[in-house]
């Protein structure tokens, strides 16, 4: 209706992105859990630079900026078709034990594929 996309559809979009960065790393989900952790976002941020229009194709970019103790950063963009800046975002996750719900320590296996 507003000729572009709505702002709550790019966390959306940065969720799949960040599914694809996992899935990448042979990291699914399910992996993690049996691994003995869950990821959980605890903070995010989302800059919104031009509007993307209804049905126009977007990429999304993600990689892994910082590692803590219990936590990391990953970095996220969204380009349009021609290259041009959408949306930049940056999300803290932290790194939970799916009994407790209690931080963990970030494993190897996610701190090993910081860019």
């Amino acid at each position: 209706m507003n000729g572009h996309v709505n702002n709550a559809k790019y966390v959306e979009y940065y969720e799949w992105g960040r599914e694809d960065w996992y899935e990448q790393h042979q990291l699914p989900y399910e992996t993690l859990y049996n691994m003995g952790f869950i990821t959980v976002v605890a903070r995010a941020e989302i800059d919104y630079r031009q509007p993307a229009h209804q049905n126009e194709q977007l990429l999304v970019t993600t990689w892994l900026s910082d590692v803590g103790r219990t936590s990391f950063r990953m970095r996220q963009r969204i380009t349009g078709a021609n290259g041009y800046l959408v949306s930049e975002a940056q999300f803290v996750i932290v790194t939970v034990d799916p009994t407790t719900r209690r931080p963990v320590p970030v494993p190897d296996a996610i701190s090993k594929h910081r860019s």
